[in-house]
């Protein structure tokens, strides 16, 4: 293990560098998956590599193991720089497999026509995405003169997060960034502006950064880090703070903006060192909380990578690295575990498959996992669309012949509670915690989540036939009423997790049906199918692409705030499942009223 030279110049990087037959994905502890390079013949024979293993590397087929489906959950191509420069800087060492990997998967995902990165797997080339993975290739041992790093040089205009990481590299000044001071940590409560009002995944990331900014933190030097920062000698920092590349750009900096750094930058240049000291030390106290109440796994990479410590982070830093036919590369979270399950067992359950023989045990194994976290429980953070796709799962399984009832009916209820402390003022469900910012800031604040309103209204509609006596009041009404709010004038929604208006349909949708506004009994719900029938391809399917409505099959399926496309192939096996199993029991169901008679496995004559 460690850092240094590679020798890649002669290797074709479309085929792994790594023996495939020896690495093994290990699932345990409640949801967690890592990946393992087994090195000696004895380990290779005592540890078998499964189908599971062998599905994600590239090699054979799929199966479910202790109860969830794991599967990646990558795209994002800012990530695996920070965590291979977070690593560097705290001297925490990769296998030399794990590091061939990453570099193989870096050179795979690089632009074909121009040799750079995008933020995503599918976007255009970027600063942001160049600079990064640039520099992360340099670390992990690639030479300067090797073709893909010599098309790849240059870092000026590089947005705010990238001079962050190569401030921290000490190849970038501190004085080219604009201000993250930590003496926001220290101010009342009750000011619009605190940090604590700020959403969840911006604020997870500044309590970090603004205490490495506080300090001014700075990798040691050696050699390799004074050869990156060789071609940045002539620049004045200070010019750079807001200089960004027009392709990175994708809200322009405001003249308030600009105006407010301006005053931060004044007051670093008289800032008072005890009252730094103070607030740095408030900064360090919530990364320290963060890190104790998730276990280490953090809310997400970006802020798991500026928080880490050596031991515990180095431990939990696996979770994080997924192997595929590409390489290795670093998860948007340390899995998507629940949502994923949620669905595949929703989609048994309204199917029938759920009932075939072959598929119980599995099912009696998914419904021991916790139904309130998008990932893992040891992770802790409570979501409400997770919470609500959780139940749904939930509800389905214990209804089943077959299934203990493991969840009670308290836990149940504590779940729709916990729906319900979370609906906002205009009748929308917020995705981790209730608005708490005035308007002025909302409006860069992606708080409250279509999805999570949806997911919430057909949990709640289908607890409510179960347990009609816990669930009063007009909660479902407000809800819909946003619902109904949201709706775009073509007849759609869009989506904030997946791409976008037939996903964002589907959910609003369901929904709607579950209150019993149909096509025929609600205008909302009519335009909303005309919409989808509006949209409907040739060869009868739907598709978009988060650029122009055009993808191909298999094309990226996510995107998170609007900007970074974000991979769930998992989609690929419970979407068709369940459309296509409820098509099959509709179809069915109507042959069946008619008096035509149906044959064989229980599929369509």
């Amino acid at each position: 293990m460690g850092w240094g030279r590679l020798d890649v110049s002669t290797c074709n990087y479309e085929q792994p560098w790594t023996d495939f037959r020896r690495w093994r994905l290990l699932v345990n502890d409640g949801g967690r998956h890592t990946w393992h390079f087994l090195k000696t013949d004895n380990e290779n024979e005592e540890w078998q590599q499964n189908t599971v293993d062998k599905y994600w590397a590239g090699l054979d087929i799929f199966s479910l193991t202790d109860g969830h489906w794991p599967g990646e959950y990558g795209g994002p191509m800012f990530l695996l720089p920070g965590l291979v420069i977070g690593s560097y800087i705290t001297k925490m060492p990769f296998k030399e497999e794990e590091r061939l990997e990453m570099i193989r998967y870096l050179f795979n995902l690089a632009n074909k026509d121009d040799g750079g990165w995008g933020i995503h797997i599918e976007g255009h080339s970027t600063v942001f995405g160049t600079g990064l993975n640039y520099v992360a290739l340099r670390l992990l041992g690639v030479d300067a003169e090797h073709p893909v790093c010599v098309k790849a040089r240059g870092c000026t205009g590089i947005p705010a997060w990238g001079k962050f990481w190569l401030s921290l590299l000490n190849v970038y000044d501190w004085a080219g960034n604009n201000p993250v001071p930590p003496e926001l940590w220290l101010l009342p409560d009750w000011i619009p502006f605190h940090p604590h009002r700020w959403w969840i995944h911006t604020r997870n990331v500044y309590i970090p950064m603004s205490y490495l900014y506080g300090v001014r933190f700075q990798a040691e030097e050696n050699d390799l880090i004074l050869s990156l920062r060789q071609t940045t000698t002539s620049i004045y920092w200070p010019s750079q703070c807001n200089n960004i590349c027009s392709a990175d750009l994708y809200a322009p900096h405001s003249t308030l903006f600009e105006f407010i750094m301006g005053i931060l930058s004044t007051y670093e240049l008289c800032a008072i060192p005890p009252i730094r000291r103070r607030a740095t030390q408030r900064a360090y106290e919530l990364v320290v909380q963060e890190d104790e109440n998730t276990a280490y796994q953090t809310l997400g990479p970006v802020s798991k990578m500026f928080n880490q410590s050596y031991k515990m982070h180095m431990i939990k830093r696996q979770d994080f690295m997924w192997l595929g036919p590409e390489g290795l590369r670093m998860t948007g979270t340390n899995g998507s575990q629940l949502w994923d399950l949620a669905f595949i067992t929703q989609a048994l359950a309204e199917t029938g498959l759920a009932e075939d023989e072959e598929n119980q045990g599995d099912l009696i194994k998914a419904l021991g996992m916790n139904p309130k976290h998008y990932n893992t429980q040891e992770q802790g953070y409570t979501v409400t669309d997770c919470t609500g796709e959780g139940l749904k799962a939930v509800l389905y399984l214990q209804g089943l012949s077959f299934t203990p009832k493991l969840i009670s009916e308290r836990r149940l209820c504590d779940a729709v509670d916990t729906m319900l402390s979370l609906q906002n003022s205009n009748g929308g469900f917020a995705s981790y915690e209730l608005v708490r910012a005035p308007h002025i800031l909302e409006a860069l604040n992606p708080a409250e989540v279509f999805e999570c309103t949806t997911s919430v209204i057909t949990s709640l509609a289908i607890f409510r036939k179960q347990y009609p006596h816990y669930l009063k009041g007009n909660t479902l009404q407000t809800a819909i009423r946003y619902l109904h709010a949201a709706q775009k004038p073509h007849g759609g929604w869009v989506g904030s997790w997946g791409i976008c208006f037939t996903y964002a349909a589907m959910f609003a949708l369901e929904s709607l049906s579950l209150v019993g506004e149909t096509y025929t009994t609600s205008s909302y719900s009519k335009k909303a199918c005309e919409f989808l029938i509006e949209k409907q391809r040739e060869d009868g399917g739907w598709g978009e692409s988060y650029k122009d409505g055009s993808w191909a099959q298999e094309a990226i399926e996510g995107v998170f705030n609007k900007t970074c496309a974000i991979s769930y192939p998992n989609f690929k096996f419970s979407f068709p499942i369940w459309m296509l199993g409820k098509a099959d029991k509709y179809i069915r169901d109507r042959k069946g009223s008619n008096g035509h008679a149906h044959k064989g496995n229980g599929h369509v004559a």
